[in-house]
């Protein structure tokens, strides 16, 4: 796990891009398939990739992409619903096609049924290349509330009291947040090739210390990505102020950016 740690929110975004950007270009005309998260977390890297698509020629024409999580009883075209939200956000700024941006029916009948055939729909697709990820102040990712199992696949889940409230204030009301959505499990998310995850705000310095330097364990979902062999972690100084190995990961930073001839303001 490479952990980052940047100044401001405009040094994150950029390093994050940096990764979409390598993996798209990579793959050419063949398509990159990418996993994509909703919520606050990963918008600034969202604006980021729209600016280099419009003014440097980055292309997603060839792309696909598929949604970590949808919440049940939202139809699509709701203005909450993760597959609005994406498309306002990021996909209508891109030259991405919109039928290739694929997420859970949040209205299927049997939402069981609906999260063992998305499932199966990414591994038909052949895995995600890159997944973002942004983390929940209980240590969230996707909708894997704590006591998730490490192995879990795309199913549905029932939120956490913290997870309704942290997300009421996209919502008229507390009430009307949903209390389940269908979510792409640890297991699913782990067979990504590559992830990144992005973070920033004191509130989710413990979940960061816990997820980069704590145990394994259901308690602290985000601590599956230990387990996973290409993984990088972008924080800021307040998302990071709980790392108590802080100083090697700028020290190791440093040292990389010297021998790659890179470097990050």
């Amino acid at each position: 796990m490479e952990i980052i740690i940047v100044a401001d929110a405009d040094e994150g975004a950029r390093i994050v891009a940096d990764q979409f950007e390598q993996i798209v270009r990579e793959a050419g005309s063949t398509g990159a398939t990418l996993g994509l998260a909703t919520g606050s977390s990963p918008l600034p890297a969202y604006r980021e990739l729209i600016r280099r698509h419009r003014h440097e020629g980055l292309s997603f024409a060839a792309c696909r992409a598929f949604l970590l999580d949808e919440y049940v009883g939202l139809p699509a075209g709701h203005e909450q619903s993760y597959h609005r939200f994406i498309r306002d956000n990021f996909v209508s700024g891109i030259d991405i096609d919109d039928a290739a941006v694929i997420s859970p029916d949040g209205t299927a009948d049997d939402p069981a049924v609906e999260a063992a055939r998305y499932d199966a729909g990414i591994g038909a697709a052949g895995g995600v290349d890159l997944q973002i990820l942004g983390i929940g102040s209980n240590g969230h990712i996707a909708f894997n509330e704590p006591g998730s199992s490490l192995a879990s696949r795309t199913r549905p889940v029932v939120l956490a009291e913290s997870t309704i409230a942290d997300n009421s204030r996209y919502f008229e009301t507390r009430e009307d947040v949903p209390v389940q959505a269908i979510s792409q499990g640890l297991g699913t998310i782990g067979e990504a090739r590559r992830i990144v995850l992005t973070a920033s705000g004191q509130n989710k310095a413990e979940a960061i210390a816990q997820m980069a330097e704590g145990a394994v364990s259901a308690r602290w979902p985000a601590t599956s990505l230990q387990l996973h062999p290409e993984v990088t972690v972008v924080v800021d100084e307040a998302a990071a102020s709980r790392l108590e190995l802080a100083d090697y990961y700028r020290h190791t930073r440093r040292i990389v950016d010297h021998h790659t001839g890179t470097g990050h303001s």
